[in-house]
């Protein structure tokens, strides 16, 4: 299986760097003091002599008037100006030298003295007033510790106030969505209709609170919207404030979290007061399991400060909390609600729980209306042909098909969005788009035999999904690929077409048994398909004559333990049953394609030559007649893996 190689974001590890726009308000903070010392008080100009001639010489004639000297440095003061000796055209009276360490200092201390020079311990500029050397020593810390305090309150005052923004970690993240600006209604959610009438209730509660108070009625504090990725649950919510038109306070539940324990309650509390003083409001908590999660699991730590558990416990409080004539309420959204707390769930909190299902047949027309309201359709576009195509899928992935279709139909310059572009983006979007892989002919052979063998299967087998389209292209880790869909949407499945699923996924490796006596890797996903379907057939529908009405393995999301209540040998009984089932479904499709070898061949070359062929082309390359239905589906059968 191919992976990828972890993301490269090209920041090299370490500390952040300051921002400029910091770097450069210190920067002017330093130019400042230095401009402020200049002016009150410029430095007078000083030359820099050589010790010998200039400074020797200058003492003998007596111009030196004082002198400060500080190690091997001598700063002093002339009587009268000297010329500077690089630049001939200046001259100053406060001089710099440096005095050699082979002079003799007995001898300049003599000459010094004799010729009445003021020697003093204190530099010749500490006659500055105070002002000026405060203004010299601390002025540029002055400012770099004003310009942290300034920061800090600019960050406490973005923070609702506190030292340092503290205060900002207790308030609630969620987005305020106010009274009109909800432009969502239940006009843009469809497929949906039984959760929309569930939500219908909560609308006129929130519009007419009257009426239910008067009669002692109370609508429910917490509504929980359950159902699997993409089915549209946060559209819901928003759909509902929109036609409340209320508030709309919205939050992921990750996002009261924090490593300090305590600020996700103070988090919620927050919220819920924001609420209650916009009421009537809704709150939508998304990903309620992300804090929901049943207290003292594995997604909880021990102790009583977890901080995930605090905000359960706060989350709970507010909503037990709520009075009577409180018009607040709260929308929760959840993958996994058999995880969530029974506390969460009980009446008075989320005490209404409304599944939100994929969409059937009808309901994928209406979802394909809705997001195709905005593109230019070809007129050879039929949105029933298109939800019937589409069986399984949910709303985002739906609206995600709407827009891929409208990408590849621009990257094709078409002027409308035709058919094809639909067809199109449903294989990119199951498969992956085309590879350009050079495959020998031998692999291509055995690609078309493969693809060929699980075609034949599924049209000659009773109970079997139509063939809509069987490709030999390379796709994503596909070599190969053999679409198939029901007519309508299946509920339920008998035994004949479980087996029938069987027998079809077997097809492409019989196919290349009985062509090349060999067998390959190429049926890794058949493998598992069929390994799938025969374990829950046998282990988990009780439909083997071995092990009867028992269910032995655990279902998906259930108690993983349920298994080790069931004996070794019973064990053993399900593993020879589901051999033996594999073993039958091996025998019938050998006899079926040994029986029907012309059309294996036929519908084989066929895809050596057309590499893709579709329902109409595939049934007449095997000799066949279509099955009356629709026109097209969406792949239900494992592709070829490499």
């Amino acid at each position: 299986m191919p992976t990828k190689d972890p993301a490269d974001d090209g920041k090299p590890p370490g500390r952040r760097m300051p921002r400029p726009g910091l770097l450069l308000i210190i920067v002017g903070a330093l130019a400042l003091n230095w401009l402020l010392l200049n002016v009150i008080a410029p430095p007078a100009p000083t030359v820099t002599v050589p010790y010998s001639p200039t400074f020797v010489g200058q003492v003998k004639s007596g111009n030196v008037k004082r002198i400060s000297p500080l190690g091997e440095t001598v700063t002093g003061e002339f009587k009268k100006a000297v010329p500077n000796p690089e630049k001939k055209s200046e001259s100053a009276k406060n001089f710099e030298t440096e005095i050699p360490q082979f002079a003799n200092g007995d001898q300049l201390e003599a000459l010094l003295i004799g010729k009445g020079v003021v020697i003093e311990a204190r530099p010749i500029d500490a006659g500055r007033n105070i002002f000026v050397q405060l203004l010299l020593g601390f002025g540029p810390v002055v400012l770099i510790v004003g310009l942290f305090v300034y920061m800090a309150r600019r960050a406490g005052a973005a923070g609702g106030g506190g030292i340092g923004g503290l205060a900002s970690f207790a308030r609630s993240r969620a987005r305020r969505v106010d009274k009109g600006e909800q432009r969502i209604t239940f006009d843009d959610v469809a497929g949906i209709d039984e959760a929309k009438y569930e939500l219908l209730e909560v609308v006129d509660f929130l519009k007419n609170p009257e009426r239910y108070q008067v009669l002692g009625g109370r609508i429910p504090r917490g509504v929980l919207l359950a159902g699997q990725p993409g089915t549209g649950k946060t559209l819901l919510a928003r759909a509902t404030a929109g036609e409340a038109e209320v508030p709309f306070f919205s939050s992921s539940a990750s996002e009261f979290v924090e490593a300090i324990v305590g600020v996700g309650a103070a988090r919620v509390r927050d919220l819920f007061k924001q609420a209650k003083e916009a009421a009537p409001a809704i709150i939508f908590i998304d990903e309620l399991d992300a804090v929901g999660r049943s207290r003292g699991g594995a997604g909880f730590g021990s102790g009583s400060n977890d901080e995930r558990e605090q905000t359960l416990n706060q989350i709970l409080t507010e909503m037990d909390g709520f009075e009577s004539d409180t018009t607040v309420i709260v929308l929760g959204a959840t993958n996994r609600p058999e995880v969530l707390d029974s506390a969460l769930l009980r009446p008075g909190r989320f005490d209404r729980r409304v599944t939100v299902p994929p969409p059937d047949l009808e309901g994928r027309l209406e979802i394909l209306q809705v997001h195709t309201r905005s593109l230019p359709l070809d007129p050879d576009v039929r949105l029933e042909r298109l939800a019937a195509t589409t069986p399984g899928m949910v709303g985002a992935d739906i609206a995600n098909l709407c827009n891929e279709a409208a990408l590849v139909a621009a990257r094709r310059e078409h002027t409308r969005v035709m058919h094809e572009d639909f067809t199109d983006a449903l294989e990119k979007i199951i498969l992956g788009a085309p590879r350009k892989m050079v495959m020998s002919e031998e692999d291509r052979r055995r690609t078309a035999y493969h693809e060929a063998g699980h075609a034949v299967v599924g049209m000659l087998t009773t109970g079997a999904d139509p063939v809509r389209k069987v490709s030999i292209i390379p796709r994503g880790r596909a070599l190969g690929v053999t679409f198939s869909a029901p007519d309508n949407d299946r509920i339920s499945y008998d035994l004949a077409a479980l087996e029938a699923k069987i027998d079809v996924a077997y097809g492409g490796r019989v196919a290349e048994e009985v062509i090349f006596e060999t067998i390959t890797t190429g049926a890794e996903s058949d493998i598992e398909q069929v390994t799938g379907i025969a374990r829950a057939m046998v282990g988990r529908w009780g439909m083997s004559e071995e092990i009867g009405f028992v269910n032995v393995l655990p279902d998906d999301g259930a108690n993983p333990f349920l298994a080790a209540e069931t004996s070794d040998q019973l064990r053993h009984q399900v593993d020879m049953a589901v051999k033996a089932l594999v073993d039958r479904a091996h025998g019938r499709v050998t006899r079926l394609l040994a029986d029907n070898r012309e059309r294996l061949d036929s519908l084989a070359l066929v895809l050596l030559d057309k590499e893709t062929v579709d329902q109409d082309e595939a049934y007449e390359a095997a000799g066949m007649t279509p099955p009356s239905g629709s026109a097209a589906s969406a792949p239900s059968l494992a592709p070829t893996p490499t």
